[in-house]
Protein backbone atom coordinates (compact mmCIF):
# COMPACT_ATOMS: atom_id res chain seq x y z
CA UNK A 1 0.00 0.00 0.00
CA UNK A 2 1.12 3.24 -1.15
CA UNK A 3 2.08 6.07 1.60
CA UNK A 4 -0.71 8.28 1.35
CA UNK A 5 -3.24 5.49 1.24
CA UNK A 6 -1.91 4.26 4.35
CA UNK A 7 -1.97 8.15 6.14
CA UNK A 8 -5.64 7.97 4.82
CA UNK A 9 -6.32 4.61 6.34
CA UNK A 10 -4.70 5.94 9.49
CA UNK A 11 -6.83 9.35 9.61
CA UNK A 12 -10.04 6.75 9.94
CA UNK A 13 -8.75 4.58 12.53
CA UNK A 14 -8.04 7.53 14.54
CA UNK A 15 -11.70 9.07 13.95
CA UNK A 16 -13.02 5.25 15.03
CA UNK A 17 -11.41 5.76 18.28
CA UNK A 18 -12.37 8.76 18.99
CA UNK A 19 -15.96 7.47 18.21
CA UNK A 20 -15.43 4.42 20.52
CA UNK A 21 -16.76 5.06 24.32
CA UNK A 22 -16.79 1.47 25.47
CA UNK A 23 -14.04 0.03 27.38
CA UNK A 24 -11.86 2.80 28.64
CA UNK A 25 -10.59 2.53 31.82
CA UNK A 26 -8.91 6.02 33.47
CA UNK A 27 -5.35 5.46 34.65
CA UNK A 28 -4.18 9.23 35.51
CA UNK A 29 -6.24 12.36 36.06
CA UNK A 30 -4.05 15.24 36.91
CA UNK A 31 -4.31 19.21 35.96
CA UNK A 32 -7.29 18.74 34.12
CA UNK A 33 -6.22 16.16 31.93
CA UNK A 34 -7.11 12.42 31.76
CA UNK A 35 -5.42 9.31 30.47
CA UNK A 36 -7.24 6.33 30.06
CA UNK A 37 -6.39 2.97 28.58
CA UNK A 38 -7.90 -0.25 26.32
CA UNK A 39 -5.92 -3.29 25.06
CA UNK A 40 -5.09 -2.71 21.87
CA UNK A 41 -6.60 -4.99 18.71
CA UNK A 42 -2.90 -4.45 16.71
CA UNK A 43 -0.30 -5.34 18.98
CA UNK A 44 0.56 -7.06 22.72
CA UNK A 45 -0.14 -3.54 24.11
CA UNK A 46 -2.22 -0.96 25.31
CA UNK A 47 -4.29 1.93 23.29
CA UNK A 48 -4.30 5.34 25.35
CA UNK A 49 -6.08 8.36 25.27
CA UNK A 50 -5.47 11.62 26.63
CA UNK A 51 -7.49 14.18 26.63
CA UNK A 52 -7.76 18.56 27.89
CA UNK A 53 -8.41 21.72 26.60
CA UNK A 54 -5.91 23.96 25.14
CA UNK A 55 -6.91 27.84 25.14
CA UNK A 56 -6.38 28.60 21.83
CA UNK A 57 -8.66 27.63 18.58
CA UNK A 58 -8.89 24.37 16.68
CA UNK A 59 -7.62 26.31 13.69
CA UNK A 60 -4.26 27.65 15.21
CA UNK A 61 -3.90 24.21 17.34
CA UNK A 62 -3.87 21.68 14.39
CA UNK A 63 -1.41 24.20 12.34
CA UNK A 64 0.67 24.35 15.09
CA UNK A 65 1.04 20.55 15.86
CA UNK A 66 1.32 19.20 12.17
CA UNK A 67 4.02 22.02 11.59
CA UNK A 68 7.29 19.52 11.88
CA UNK A 69 10.07 22.31 12.46
CA UNK A 70 7.59 22.84 15.84
CA UNK A 71 7.92 18.98 17.83
CA UNK A 72 10.99 19.18 18.55
CA UNK A 73 10.87 22.84 20.13
CA UNK A 74 8.19 21.65 22.35
CA UNK A 75 8.02 17.58 22.69
CA UNK A 76 10.74 17.34 25.40
CA UNK A 77 10.06 13.13 24.70
CA UNK A 78 12.09 13.92 21.30
CA UNK A 79 15.61 14.00 20.97
CA UNK A 80 15.74 14.59 17.10
CA UNK A 81 12.80 14.99 14.22
CA UNK A 82 13.39 15.22 10.68
CA UNK A 83 11.35 15.00 7.50
CA UNK A 84 12.51 12.63 5.16
CA UNK A 85 10.40 13.04 1.92
CA UNK A 86 7.03 15.65 1.89
CA UNK A 87 4.45 13.58 -0.37
CA UNK A 88 2.00 16.60 -0.48
CA UNK A 89 1.02 19.62 1.54
CA UNK A 90 -0.89 17.11 4.05
CA UNK A 91 1.44 14.38 4.00
CA UNK A 92 4.52 13.87 5.03
CA UNK A 93 7.72 10.86 6.09
CA UNK A 94 9.92 11.91 9.37
CA UNK A 95 12.26 10.32 11.33
CA UNK A 96 12.14 10.54 15.14
CA UNK A 97 14.58 9.59 18.00
CA UNK A 98 13.45 9.61 21.31
CA UNK A 99 15.14 10.55 24.64
CA UNK A 100 15.98 7.62 27.14
CA UNK A 101 13.07 7.88 29.91
CA UNK A 102 12.30 5.79 33.41
CA UNK A 103 15.77 7.40 35.02
CA UNK A 104 17.14 5.43 31.88
CA UNK A 105 15.70 2.31 32.35
CA UNK A 106 14.64 2.38 28.67
CA UNK A 107 16.83 3.46 26.33
CA UNK A 108 16.22 5.85 23.27
CA UNK A 109 14.34 4.72 20.50
CA UNK A 110 13.94 6.11 16.58
CA UNK A 111 10.92 5.45 14.59
CA UNK A 112 9.71 5.98 10.74
CA UNK A 113 6.33 7.36 10.40
CA UNK A 114 3.69 9.29 7.97
CA UNK A 115 2.05 12.08 9.35
CA UNK A 116 -1.21 13.30 7.85
CA UNK A 117 -3.79 16.01 8.36
CA UNK A 118 -6.84 15.95 7.47
CA UNK A 119 -9.94 18.29 8.22
CA UNK A 120 -13.12 17.16 8.71
CA UNK A 121 -16.63 18.42 8.22
CA UNK A 122 -17.88 19.74 11.63
CA UNK A 123 -14.81 21.69 12.26
CA UNK A 124 -12.63 19.35 13.66
CA UNK A 125 -8.90 18.06 12.42
CA UNK A 126 -6.95 14.85 12.87
CA UNK A 127 -3.31 14.74 12.86
CA UNK A 128 -2.01 10.96 12.43
CA UNK A 129 0.99 8.97 12.30
CA UNK A 130 1.46 5.27 11.55
CA UNK A 131 5.58 3.85 11.33
CA UNK A 132 5.90 2.42 7.65
CA UNK A 133 9.35 1.21 6.29
CA UNK A 134 11.02 3.66 3.77
CA UNK A 135 13.89 3.10 1.93
CA UNK A 136 17.15 3.95 2.85
CA UNK A 137 16.43 3.92 6.54
CA UNK A 138 16.41 0.48 8.04
CA UNK A 139 16.83 0.05 11.70
CA UNK A 140 20.40 0.86 13.01
CA UNK A 141 22.87 -1.10 15.93
CA UNK A 142 22.49 2.87 17.13
CA UNK A 143 19.03 2.47 18.30
CA UNK A 144 16.42 0.09 18.71
CA UNK A 145 13.51 0.43 16.15
CA UNK A 146 9.99 1.26 17.73
CA UNK A 147 6.56 0.73 16.12
CA UNK A 148 4.00 3.45 16.06
CA UNK A 149 0.47 1.95 15.65
CA UNK A 150 -2.53 4.35 14.49
CA UNK A 151 -2.09 7.46 17.22
CA UNK A 152 -2.75 11.02 16.52
CA UNK A 153 -4.47 13.88 17.94
CA UNK A 154 -8.26 15.03 17.70
CA UNK A 155 -8.49 18.61 17.52
CA UNK A 156 -12.14 20.32 17.95
CA UNK A 157 -13.72 23.57 19.16
CA UNK A 158 -14.51 23.05 22.95
CA UNK A 159 -18.93 23.22 22.73
CA UNK A 160 -18.37 25.78 25.60
CA UNK A 161 -16.01 28.38 24.22
CA UNK A 162 -15.06 27.64 20.28
CA UNK A 163 -12.30 29.97 21.09
CA UNK A 164 -11.13 27.34 22.93
CA UNK A 165 -10.16 23.83 21.77
CA UNK A 166 -10.67 19.79 22.88
CA UNK A 167 -7.91 17.59 22.11
CA UNK A 168 -7.89 14.35 22.40
CA UNK A 169 -4.28 12.42 21.71
CA UNK A 170 -4.08 8.50 20.92
CA UNK A 171 -0.51 6.85 21.72
CA UNK A 172 -0.40 3.21 20.64
CA UNK A 173 3.51 2.58 20.52
CA UNK A 174 5.49 -0.91 20.95
CA UNK A 175 8.67 0.31 22.08
CA UNK A 176 10.03 -3.15 20.97
CA UNK A 177 13.88 -4.65 22.22
CA UNK A 178 14.36 -5.76 25.89
CA UNK A 179 12.05 -3.96 28.39
CA UNK A 180 9.68 -5.08 30.89
CA UNK A 181 5.72 -4.69 30.42
CA UNK A 182 5.68 -3.77 33.94
CA UNK A 183 8.13 -0.67 33.68
CA UNK A 184 6.06 0.97 30.72
CA UNK A 185 2.51 0.62 32.55
CA UNK A 186 4.05 2.25 35.37
CA UNK A 187 5.73 5.09 33.75
CA UNK A 188 3.68 5.55 30.90
CA UNK A 189 0.43 7.91 32.21
CA UNK A 190 2.75 10.20 34.08
CA UNK A 191 5.01 10.58 30.66
CA UNK A 192 1.54 11.23 28.41
CA UNK A 193 0.38 13.92 30.98
CA UNK A 194 3.87 15.29 30.24
CA UNK A 195 3.25 15.13 26.63
CA UNK A 196 -0.07 16.94 26.96
CA UNK A 197 1.67 19.53 29.36
CA UNK A 198 4.72 20.30 26.80
CA UNK A 199 2.03 20.60 23.99
CA UNK A 200 -0.10 23.10 25.64
CA UNK A 201 3.26 24.84 26.45
CA UNK A 202 4.28 25.08 23.45
CA UNK A 203 1.43 26.82 21.67
CA UNK A 204 1.21 29.28 24.50
CA UNK A 205 5.01 30.20 23.54
CA UNK A 206 4.40 30.22 19.91
CA UNK A 207 1.41 32.37 20.13
CA UNK A 208 3.46 34.72 22.73
CA UNK A 209 6.24 34.54 19.78
CA UNK A 210 3.90 35.22 17.23
CA UNK A 211 1.85 38.52 18.82
CA UNK A 212 5.22 39.85 19.73
CA UNK A 213 6.18 39.57 15.96
CA UNK A 214 3.30 40.86 14.52
CA UNK A 215 3.74 43.70 17.26
CA UNK A 216 7.38 44.28 15.82
CA UNK A 217 5.98 44.35 12.27
CA UNK A 218 7.19 41.22 11.82
CA UNK A 219 4.12 38.57 11.15
CA UNK A 220 4.50 35.09 11.58
CA UNK A 221 3.83 33.21 8.44
CA UNK A 222 1.60 30.28 8.52
CA UNK A 223 0.69 27.42 6.54
CA UNK A 224 -2.72 27.50 4.37
CA UNK A 225 -4.13 24.11 4.56
CA UNK A 226 -4.56 23.03 0.91
CA UNK A 227 -8.23 22.57 -0.34
CA UNK A 228 -7.06 18.65 -0.75
CA UNK A 229 -7.27 18.40 2.86
CA UNK A 230 -10.86 19.31 3.08
CA UNK A 231 -12.94 15.67 2.29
Amino acid sequence: MEFKAIAQQTAEEILAYSQDISGWKVVKSSKKITVSKKTSKLFRGNLYRIEGIIPVSTAKLSNFLYQPENRIKWDKLLKAYNVLHKIDSDTFICHTITNSFAMGSISPRDFIDVIYFKHYEGNFDIICARSVDFPGYPPTSHYVRGYNYPSGYVCSPLKENPAYSNLVVFVQIDMRGKWLTSLIEKVMPSNLVNFFLNAKDGIKAYETLSVRRRHSGHPLVHKKKSNSAIK
